[in-house]
């Protein structure tokens, strides 16, 4: 009986240790999955243009495979590269999160340039000269290569706000931020591009007047819905990419920014802590905006020449 007891009692000490270690992975999953917010946003927001002039039995099969390729990107390629990189070159973390971190502002920058100075889009002419299939091809194509940008950098972002040493529970917690915001992204973006559809079957299909007027406020809202979402996304982006310059700066030993913009919230916010959020957000956004206005004639004029293929979209 005695064997019997201490038996349950090691059960119990190794339920305990794994439901501690469980607690671990979810609250690190958690702290990181949310700094990554302002990626996850603009990754939502991006994703629906790429079913766009396509059939709509075609959405939700085109959704599937970005979504495929991009639980792909982050399990099999980029955790194990993040899990290397950070045993045994930790150093090149802070450098590699202020490059991803460019990449936003550069990316939140030209959408609010081309606001000022509207481009012609080429998507329209394309679509003309392409049938469905070779056009749903290189969507997706041009769809995996840009979510492998974005995925690179939420593992990034997501590694450098996992602050424990237990190399599974860091890997863990990874896998859960990965396996989380694919799934929240994708399905979001499958709602949004199957709402219209809805709207449609409702507006026509419903026995009520009320189901019929929901349908149709479905239709009308949706063009307003991405518009909000885009704009969401590309603040989300310059907060955040702005944000991951001043830290990595101050990491790297340039304090002014950082301190600048820490003097200004707590002077602005002083006890309000939603105040002073503010604040910082909106002072990394600028730096954000800033620093993509500088790096949009760069990626412009050098970068694209040469490697055009690093970004796909603005082909």
């Amino acid at each position: 009986m005695s064997g019997l007891l201490a038996l349950f009692d090691d059960v119990a000490a190794i339920a305990k240790l794994a439901a501690a270690q469980l607690d671990d992975v979810v609250a690190q999953a958690g702290k990181a999955g949310t700094k990554a917010a302002g990626v996850v946003i603009d990754d939502a927001a991006v994703t629906p243009k790429y079913v766009t002039g396509l059939p709509a039995a075609r959405e939700l099969p085109i959704v599937w495979k970005i979504a495929r390729a991009s639980f792909f990107n982050k399990l099999v390629i980029l955790l194990p590269a993040a899990l290397l990189l950070n045993a045994f070159l930790p150093w090149m973390l802070t450098p590699l999160l202020m490059l991803g971190g460019a990449y936003l502002c550069f990316e939140g920058a030209e959408k609010v340039w081309h606001l000022i100075v509207p481009h012609k889009d080429k998507g329209p002419q394309q679509a003309k000269t392409l049938d469905a299939a070779h056009l749903e091809e290189q969507r997706v194509k041009g769809a995996i290569k840009t979510d492998f940008i974005l995925s690179a950098e939420i593992m990034t972002i997501s590694l450098s706000q996992i602050d424990i040493d237990s190399f599974w529970i860091e890997a863990l917690a990874l896998a859960a931020v990965a396996i989380g915001i694919t799934a929240l992204v994708y399905g979001a973006v499958a709602l949004l591009v199957k709402a219209d559809d809805l709207g449609i079957f409702l507006s026509a299909e419903g026995r009520l007047s009320a189901t019929r007027a929901l349908g149709r406020g479905i239709v009308r809202s949706m063009p307003a819905v991405m518009a909000v979402i885009a704009t969401i996304g590309t603040v989300a982006m310059l907060w955040v990419g702005g944000s991951i310059l001043v830290h990595g700066l101050h990491d790297l030993g340039w304090h002014l920014p950082y301190e600048q913009i820490k003097q200004a919230a707590g002077a602005a916010g002083g006890a309000n802590g939603l105040l002073r959020w503010a604040v910082t957000a909106g002072l990394d956004g600028i730096v954000g905006l800033a620093a993509g206005l500088v790096l949009i004639p760069v990626v412009s004029w050098a970068i694209v020449p040469v490697g055009g293929w690093l970004f796909p979209e603005k082909g």
